[in-house]
């Protein structure tokens, strides 16, 4: 077994190997990029190696510096985690021929996997089912067009080298083939350095399930079931989960039979990851090879009790697989959420900046410990409250894990999980994940990969989340204030005979973007150690724990235990459960009677301005001071986490001026340009 190993990687995956090293009694080492100088995986690995510069092909893209690392700390092995380096054969065959251990497969079976046109072939000689497609890379627009006519729309247009989502478009005519090509070879160049492109039939209500296989170097090879994450978003998975509530017991041995009999096909040494395009019918379709830890590792870890991250140790130092297909345990219901720093009231746009609060739940689950027999909750993270998600990486917070005796306990654990995970400063896609846990369609798991762009067709917005019970939300703000006037009427000091007098009565007001208000009587009084509420002919008899200052809130309502968030902005309340969020005041009668005859304050018209939607870096400017823009014409486009980011015209009309340059870095709401009508963009 190694005594030192290095991480090659950064953030959450760090810090999730390190664990497991630690578990081990094997010594860390950390690498890392000028912005994560001050980064929790440093902080918790052993011993730490600058690398360079902020953006990774400056650093954790550089396999000269990471080899030199590991040399210079005598660390005998390199985990990759994934990402940046983890399915670069060069890096794997480098690194063997310096003599340090690769913590994955082979350079080989990375080679054989990694291109996405071999794999396909290799897959089909292995009698793994493939989808019909062009299997060979295509050099022009007009050939891309010629062969999706000839497979039949839709097509999907994919870059060989690509994975998370870049790189590939869904066609359905011939100008989104012709665009499409276009659009993934630029982006596999700039991320991947390989711009060859195929296309292949697109399955339509399709799922997106993928094998976990495990192999050693003894010629023994099996597979851990299945993961279902047909929770997507532009291709990006979302929520993830095992086992899948679609498949039966046949075609799940039937799927992980091929998934082996692949790895074993390129001699697979590691974990790794064989995915899947099913079809409403159970058919299912090789889509390609990971090979590498899926970042949805921890679900399937849930399920089996197995550390694949030990694993994938155990077997680099050439132990043996300690178990058979057969003794695989497959126990209970695990869910993965993604918690990324996007904010989904923007069309998902990226969000970047400092972790003001950072309180995720309460966790009884960890990384590299066994789980607990009634399962739980577990966080996976590499930030802190206080430190910064910076621009340069993905967009990945955590990844929030429950595990639950059933499908619906673990749906259940999830939602209350959400309800109590405090993200603030930057934005988050916490109230998405909740409105997802919420659905009735994925409740019942009738969903496929395009499940988001249905259900959300016009983007995610509050207005789209129907709560269960809005009148709840109303009352725990009421319980609240309630509160908060107890503690002003304790206040000692005083004047005698003027002291805070609480009343029963309450009116609570809101106030939509247009000024329109609508009020809701209600009364409280105070019951024991706790309150009781009543509004709209409804009572709720309400507890709290913990103190007046959590913004994450935890208590009874008739009974029940719940967890919601609840912030006081100045005069208001924010109250946020179950992904539904509401802002409004809780005032007296009185109070509420003159609130109304306040004037109502309208937003500033910005229709004359581009504004930057996150912070980015401004790579290019597509218009001229004067120049006439049509709607749906490109005016600007911004960089952030590793995605473009294309801004239209919404209207038509004439570019007034230009206020930013190219090259330079934007915050969020800055002006780009100015046109001369209102009217436009």
């Amino acid at each position: 077994m190694f005594d030192k190993i290095l991480i090659a990687n950064r953030g959450e995956i760090a810090c999730r190997v390190i664990k497991t090293a630690k578990k081990m009694g094997i010594k860390t080492v950390a690498v890392f990029s000028e912005a994560d100088r001050d980064s929790l995986h440093v902080e918790l690995a052993d011993e730490s190696v600058w690398i360079g510069p902020a953006a990774s092909r400056e650093s954790y893209l550089v396999m000269d510096k990471i080899i030199a690392a590991c040399k210079q700390t005598g660390a005998q092995a390199v985990h990759p985690g994934y990402g940046f380096l983890s399915e670069n054969a060069e890096f794997a065959r480098r690194v063997e021929e310096e003599g340090i251990v690769f913590i994955g497969p082979k350079h080989a079976s990375i080679a054989a996997m990694g291109d996405k046109i071999a794999s396909k072939k290799l897959a089909g000689a292995a009698k793994v089912n493939t989808i019909p497609g062009y299997n060979a890379a295509i050099d022009t627009p007009e050939h891309a067009v010629e062969i999706a006519k000839g497979i039949g729309y839709p097509v999907m247009i994919k870059a060989s080298a690509g994975g998370g989502g870049k790189g590939l478009r869904v066609a359905f005519n011939d100008k989104e083939a012709f665009e499409g090509f276009a659009s993934c070879r630029n982006e596999a160049r700039a991320s991947f350095g390989d711009d060859r492109v195929f296309v292949e039939k697109f399955v339509e209500e399709p799922r997106h399930i993928e094998i976990q296989v495990l192999g050693d170097a003894h010629g023994h090879c099996v597979y851990l079931h299945e993961r279902e994450c047909s929770i997507q978003r532009r291709h990006q998975k979302v929520i993830e989960e095992a086992p899948s509530p679609f498949l039966d017991d046949a075609t799940r041995k039937a799927m992980g039979d091929q998934a082996v009999a692949l790895a074993r096909a390129v001699n697979y040494q590691s974990a790794g990851t064989v995915e899947f395009v099913v079809g409403k019918d159970k058919s299912f379709f090789f889509l390609e090879m990971n090979t590498r830890l899926q970042v949805e590792h921890p679900v399937t870890e849930c399920i089996t009790g197995l550390d694949l991250v030990e694993q994938m140790i155990r077997v680099a130092a050439g132990e043996k697989l300690a178990f058979t297909q057969a003794q695989i345990p497959h126990t209970g219901w695990a869910m993965e959420c993604r918690i990324n720093a996007e904010d989904p009231l923007r069309g998902f746009l990226p969000s970047t900046g400092r972790l003001i609060a950072f309180e995720p739940p309460l966790t009884t689950m960890e990384a590299a410990k066994p789980v607990p027999a009634s399962g739980g909750v577990r966080v996976d993270t590499g930030v802190y409250e206080g430190g910064e998600i910076p621009m340069f990486y993905d967009s990945m917070i955590c990844k929030l894990i429950v595990r639950g005796n059933d499908r619906l306990d673990a749906i259940a654990k999830m939602r209350e999980a959400l309800n109590a995970f405090v993200i603030r400063g930057i934005s988050s896609n916490l109230p998405f994940q909740a409105a997802l846990l919420a659905h009735p369609k994925f409740v019942s798991g009738d969903f496929n990969t395009g499940f988001i762009a249905e259900q959300y067709p016009k983007g995610f917005t509050l207005a789209s989340v129907k709560h269960d019970d809005a009148n709840f939300l109303l009352a725990l703000a009421v319980a609240l204030n309630r509160r908060v006037l107890a503690r002003s009427a304790g206040i000692s000091g005083q004047l005698p005979g003027h002291e805070l007098q609480v009343g029963t009565d309450f009116v609570v007001v809101q106030t939509d973007a247009s000024g329109v208000r609508q009020q809701t009587p209600a009364t409280v009084r105070v019951e024991g150690d706790g309150f009781g509420v009543g509004i709209a002919g409804k009572t709720y008899a309400i507890t709290f724990g913990g103190h007046l200052r959590d913004v994450a809130v935890h208590g009874t309502v008739n009974g029940a235990p719940f967890s919601a968030q609840i912030e006081r902005l100045t005069l208001a309340y924010r109250v946020t459960h179950h992904g539904a969020r509401v802002e409004l005041r809780v005032l007296s009668p009185r109070a509420a009677e003159l609130n109304a005859l306040m004037p109502f304050k309208a937003p500033p018209d910005l229709s004359r301005y581009l504004l930057s939607p996150m912070p980015g870096l401004l790579v290019d400017v597509a218009v001229k001071p004067g120049q006439a823009v049509r709607a749906g014409e490109r005016l600007a486009v911004i960089e952030a986490m590793k995605m473009e980011n294309i801004l239209v015209a919404v209207r038509d009309g004439v570019v007034a001026k230009v206020l930013a340059a190219q090259g330079e870095s934007l915050a969020v709401d800055q002006v780009i340009m100015e046109f001369e009508r209102s009217e436009a963009a």
